[in-house]
């Protein structure tokens, strides 16, 4: 068992945000990305679950310092989801319900490097852990895989998602240490 530099083990799965939990009934959910020319690819709930689905394995790393190790998921690749969307662009901002955003390169979330998770340990994702649906980035910080997701919308500039605006590292590499601004 490897661990990130400055990081220590837990079994549990810690909940952590930065306000209320969303419900998002799923007869309501969407999930959008807006392209580069501003054109909108929408799935419903029901047509995301048409999608083909991957069952992954991912250690996950909180800024907090806790790691947990191979835990299951299930979810829709994001390279699923980019098939039919040109990616000229090289910069994504993840929207959620709960008005959070994060910033990412679109180089982390193509290359089966992360997923729109729905399943947890072999149950739904509940909503303290942002059921629905939500982004799965686990080669970053888990700050960057937004809980409760509905879009992505990509930029041709580099745009501060939420803690990123607070000080948080822009990258956020938990093998680097990113966690804060100048790290």
């Amino acid at each position: 068992m490897t661990l990130p530099p400055g990081q220590h083990l837990t079994d549990d799965f810690p909940v952590l945000t930065a306000g209320p939990t969303p419900r998002v009934p799923t007869d309501t959910w969407q999930f959008v990305i807006t392209d580069a020319d501003r054109r909108r690819h929408v799935w419903s709930w029901d047509e995301f679950m048409d999608l083909p689905r991957q069952q992954f394995t991912a250690d996950l790393h909180c800024v907090t310092k806790w790691s947990k190790l191979a835990s299951r998921w299930e979810g829709v690749s994001l390279d699923t989801l980019f098939d039919a969307i040109p990616a000229v662009s090289d910069h994504a901002l993840v929207h959620t319900y709960d008005a959070y955003t994060t910033n990412l390169p679109l180089a982390d979330l193509l290359g089966a490097k992360a997923w729109i998770a729905f399943r947890y340990d072999g149950q739904d994702l509940g909503a303290r852990h942002g059921g629905p649906a939500r982004l799965l980035v686990p080669h970053l910080y888990l700050w960057k895989s937004a809980k409760w997701v509905r879009g992505i919308h990509l930029l041709d500039h580099d745009e501060p998602g939420f803690w990123e605006m607070r000080g948080y590292h822009n990258y956020g590499d938990p093998w680097r240490e990113q966690r804060y601004a100048g790290d």
